[in-house]
Parts: structure tokens; sequence; C-alpha cells
């Protein structure tokens, strides 16, 4: 059912089997929920098994994945959006993810391109575009199948990521729909990666990351990776360990609408991705597609009941969602670092800059 950290100084992400918990007895789903409580309060990522997502719903997205980014800059360029629209094609060096913590570094390498629930496809739903902007497709004959292959993988990711929240809340003592009210409407956006260079660079800079230091903005993000060096989370003891996922396996990390819920119980760990690069400095290719389940715009976290020590405060103001994540999108997209991070952006500054290669 799950694999927890070993005893020894050696950080490991737990891989927890979630494939029977429909069907599982009371104790074995306390059994895997404490498997699940104990990784959220230590680690902030897991390794998900038995998701029941088809290899070839992977595959496709790979597959589509790689139709895209091998198009030329121009075709990509045209997907462009502005900065506070979170849809489109983003080329390298054209984000600096530290900058949602408030931290400045060099811009990243990657390039991604973003989709995510459309409210102008559903406008008897009333979702606002502020938070639910239209997608921005290639043309089919660029890139035949992409449309199809990302929307299936959005369907499944999505399905999961409901699925683990009902497992958090078994986690927490709650009742399992206990954060449905707040994710009927959930601001969800799927983001594929390719770590690339601009053309006429051949050599990764000194210092430059593939993704600098963040933490995700919502409830849970669902990961679907290459098995290529590169991503390093921080331990609690704030050194940075490497991370490859087991084959198979989904890497899933919790994000900061749950660390401010449960008043930092759990955490919202910090992660970045070095540049995947040969020993002569050149870039490898190393994908990624994240899927971020963030929740309703217009709901409002608060500690849950029982988080909050007796005679103290909590953490973390009340704030909305939506409030919550244009912050964080103004600081890596639009450059305009975000001050409300400071408890994050501490444990970014004390970080030891090593990992245990």
């Amino acid at each position: 059912m799950a694999e927890l950290p070993s005893s020894d100084d050696r950080f490991r992400v737990p891989v927890i089997d979630v494939s029977h918990w429909a069907t599982s007895s009371a104790a074995e789903r306390t059994a895997l929920a404490t498997a699940v409580d104990e990784a959220a309060r230590t680690v902030g990522f897991l390794q998900i098994t038995g998701h029941g997502i088809p290899d070839r719903v992977a595959d496709d997205l790979a597959t589509a994945m790689d139709t895209f980014f091998s198009l030329p800059p121009e075709e990509k360029r045209a997907l462009c959006a502005p900065p506070d629209v979170n849809r489109g094609y983003t080329p390298p060096k054209a984000e600096k993810l530290s900058l949602s913590l408030g931290v400045s570094s060099p811009e990243d390498l990657f390039e991604a391109f973003n989709v995510g629930v459309d409210g102008t496809a559903h406008p008897s739903s009333a979702l606002p575009t502020a938070y639910f902007p239209a997608n921005r497709w290639p043309a089919p004959h660029l890139t035949p199948g992409f449309r199809e292959a990302v929307e299936s993988w959005f369907a499944h990711a999505g399905g999961l990521a409901r699925l683990l929240t009902r497992i958090f809340a078994h986690a927490l003592g709650l009742d399992e729909d206990f954060f449905r009210p707040c994710t009927d409407r959930s601001v969800d956006v799927l983001r594929m990666n390719n770590y690339a260079l601009p053309d006429g660079e051949t050599h990764v800079e000194r210092d430059r990351m593939g993704m600098g230091a963040h933490t995700d903005y919502g409830i849970v993000t669902v990961l679907w990776a290459d098995r290529v060096p590169g991503l390093q989370i921080l331990g609690p003891e704030g050194r940075w360990h490497d991370v490859l996922p087991e084959e198979g396996a989904l890497l899933v990390n919790l994000g900061d609408a749950l660390a401010r819920w449960t008043n930092d119980r759990w955490r919202s760990t910090l992660h970045r991705v070095l540049p995947p690069t040969d020993a002569d400095g050149r870039l490898i290719r190393r994908r990624s597609a994240a899927y971020f389940h963030d929740g309703n715009h217009d709901a409002v976290i608060s500690p849950l009941p029982g988080c909050v020590p007796r005679n103290t405060e909590p953490l973390y103001p009340p704030i909305a969602i939506g409030e919550h994540i244009s912050a964080k999108l103004a600081g890596s997209r639009a450059l305009r670092p975000n001050e409300d991070a400071t408890r994050e952006s501490a444990r970014l500054l004390t970080a030891t800059d090593t990992a245990d290669r």
C-alpha cells in the first residue's frame, strides 16, 4: 500500500498505492491515510501508483508535447498570452518562478504551454474569465492529435487530483467530501514544460535554473515527468535533494492552499529544476506536465479545525484562493515580486545550495 521513508538519513519520497481506495476496508483506508499524513507532514511530496491512468494516455501526451515544442519559434510565439492570462505559450527565459516567492534570480530556461478550464466554453456556468480564460490551441494541421491528447490527460489527471482530495480529507480527520464545495469550480491548469535554450544559444549559463525555486499555489499538483535528473525538493533540514519518479509513478505535491488550511501541519514544499545537461554543458531533453488542482477562485483559505494550537494565532491570514494565485502569477509571469510569501522565501534564502548527489 505505502512505502515510507527509511529511518536512516536518506531522503525518499514515499510511494503510495491508491488503486484500492474505493474498495478498501476501514482499517485499510486508515492505514493509507496515515501514510499520506506522514508524507504530507515530513516531505510534502508523494509518488502515486495504482492511479489508473493508462500508459497510452501518458504516451499520447508525451508525443503531443514533442510535436508542439518542435514547432518553429514563430509558430509557438503566435500563441503567447499577456502575463496576466495563464494560457498559451511561454518561451525560454520569459519567467522567474522564484519571484512568486519575492526572491529574484536569473530567468528560467523552460518553455511551456498552458491550458485550463475554459470559462468561455461554458457560458451558463458564469465562470469569470479572469480565472478561466479561453485556451489558445495550436492549429490542428500543425499539431495533429495534440488537443485530443492534452484534453485526455487533463481529464485523467483531474480525476486523480479529486480522488486525492478525498484521501487528504480522510487523513485530516474530515468528511471525505469536505473539499468538494471548495473545488467544484476549481481553477485547474495543465502546464506542459520543455527545457530549452533560446535560438542561437548552445550552452547553459552559470547559475541558470531550468525552473527556479517555488512552491505550488493551490491544493495539489499531479506531475508527469521524464526520468531525467533535474528535479530537486528542499528537505525539512534545508538541503536540496534529487528526486526521480519511480517507473510508472506520478509525483504529487501539496500546494500553498493545503499548507495554509493546515497551518503548516502539511508542507507546501519548495522545489526547483536544475538544467538537465550533458558533460559538455549542453541541454538534454527533459519534459514534464504539471496538473494544478487549485480550488475555487472564491474559496477562502483559513485554518481547519484543530490545526491552530490553543492560545496562538494562525500563521497565515485568511485569503481567497484566486487572490493568492494572482499574487503568485504576478511574480512568476509578470515579474512583479510577490510580497505575501515571507515564510516561503525565508526557507529558500536559508537553504543550503548543495544536493545529495
